[in-house]
C-alpha cells in the first residue's frame, strides 16, 4: 500500500486496509508515494499548490524514517501524522510531524528532513514503484495485490468488520482480471473520519 498523509482518501483507504487484517490473512507492506512529487511541474489552483508545498515535509519525515530505521516505522508514523491531519483537522505540519515522531518513538531529529531533499532520491523512487504499477494518470493511495495494482478504492466511510473483508475479497476478484482497469463515479461526499 502507497500512501501519502496529505491525502484524506489515502487515510480512509488506510483504515480499510487496517480493518481487512482484522478479519483476513493478508500482509501488509507501507509505502510512501507523493502527491508533491507527483504534482511537480503541473498549473495547480493556488490551495492545492499551497497544499503539494507543505506536503513535501511529512513524506520526507516519512522516508526518512524508513531509511534510517527500517520499513517497520512507516505504518506507526503515518498513523500518528494521519490522525492528527485528518480526524483531528490539523494542519500544523511541523508540529504534527514533532508529535508524531514521539509518538511512534522515532527521534526528534528525524523533522529536520522535512526541509531537506537528501533523501528524495529514495522518496521518489518509492513513488516511481506504485507510478510502474498503474501508471501517473492516478493519486494515492495505490494498493498492489499480487502484482497488479489499482489507484483506491477511493470510499467513505471505510467499512469495518466482516464488510472490510467482503470488500477486500471483491477487490482481490478484480485483480486477478487481465485487462480490469477502472471503476469509478463522482465523489458526492467528504471523507467520513468516525
Amino acid at each position: 500500500m502507497w500512501v501519502d498523509p496529505a491525502c484524506p482518501w489515502a487515510w480512509m483507504t488506510s483504515r480499510w486496509v487496517i480493518e481487512v487484517q482484522r478479519v483476513r490473512d493478508i500482509d501488509v507492506r507501507w509505502h510512501v508515494m507523493s502527491l508533491s512529487v507527483l504534482n511537480e511541474g503541473r498549473d495547480l489552483p493556488e490551495t492545492y499548490r499551497r497544499l503539494m508545498d507543505d506536503s513535501w515535509a511529512a513524506v520526507r519525515v516519512l522516508i526518512a524514517a524508513q531509511e534510517l530505521h527500517g520499513p517497520e516505522v512507516l505504518r506507526p508514523l503515518y498513523d500518528a501524522l494521519g490522525t492528527r491531519r485528518h480526524p483531528g483537522g490539523r494542519t500544523d505540519t511541523a508540529a504534527i510531524i514533532r508529535e508524531s515522531l514521539e509518538e511512534s518513538g522515532l527521534p526528534a531529529s528525524l523533522a529536520a528532513y522535512a526541509d531537506s531533499d537528501e533523501l528524495d532520491v529514495a522518496l521518489r523512487a518509492s513513488h516511481a514503484e506504485a507510478i510502474a504499477l498503474v501508471g501517473d494518470e492516478v493519486g494515492t493511495p495505490v494498493v498492489a495485490v499480487n502484482g497488479t495494482a489499482f489507484f483506491g478504492p477511493v470510499m467513505t466511510p471505510a467499512p469495518t468488520g466482516e464488510a472490510a473483508g467482503r470488500l477486500w475479497d471483491g477487490f482481490v476478484l478484480i485483480t486477478g482480471v487481465p485487462g480490469f482497469y477502472e471503476l469509478k463515479r463522482t465523489r458526492t461526499a467528504h471523507p467520513i473520519f468516525s
